[in-house]
């Protein structure tokens, strides 16, 4: 009789063992969809980015735009305003004011015009995209060749930030790039 008792408390240590690998499979298995999930919604994010700073460039190559008098492309309209102070100022994806803002919605990239449109990069989940471009300076270019330095050439150098966030997430992820146009000399 005693051995009766012994299997039963063994049969309800593997029955206790065996639950609590349950729930730790299907706790894991949880935590492991929210990671992946964080991660869809973190790359969309960022590929949304990617295209706001896609469309500065498209825009800023666009030959029907460039040749309208009515439309300035990006880079064109942010060395109109203020140079950003890299060393007192941020380049940020909230402030809608002060640097050249453009949009990139799910309808595309448009020749021709400026991407200012209101509306969501993608619409599941819902995504939205856009770029903020400032005006940083006017230097000497840097190359191989004693032409670039002597011919009254400078780079105008911009930065240009890329946004994408996820409606109704805090999370905004941004990537930048700087940018380097030959032009004529300011002086």
């Amino acid at each position: 009789m005693k051995q009766d008792g012994l299997v039963m408390v063994f049969a309800l240590l593997v029955l206790m063992s065996i639950t609590v690998l349950g729930v730790a499979s299907v706790s894991s298995s949880l935590l492991q969809n929210k990671m992946a999930s964080s991660l869809q919604t973190q790359t969309m994010a960022f590929d949304a980015a990617e295209a706001a700073i896609a469309g500065v460039i498209f825009e800023s190559q666009d030959k029907i735009l460039l040749t309208n008098p009515l439309l300035d492309d990006p880079l064109s309209d942010a060395i109109q305003g203020v140079a950003i102070d890299l060393q007192n100022q941020q380049l940020s994806c909230l402030d809608d004011v002060t640097w050249t803002n453009r949009q990139v919605t799910a309808a595309g990239l448009v020749a021709g015009s400026q991407q200012t449109a209101n509306g969501a990069y993608a619409s599941r989940p819902p995504i939205d995209s856009w770029s903020r471009t400032a005006y940083v300076r006017e230097q000497a270019c840097m190359g191989s060749s004693n032409v670039i330095g002597g011919s009254h050439i400078t780079c105008h150098i911009f930065i240009i930030k890329g946004c994408g966030q996820q409606q109704g997430s805090p999370l905004i992820i941004a990537n930048s790039l700087t940018a380097a146009v030959f032009a004529p000399a300011s002086q």
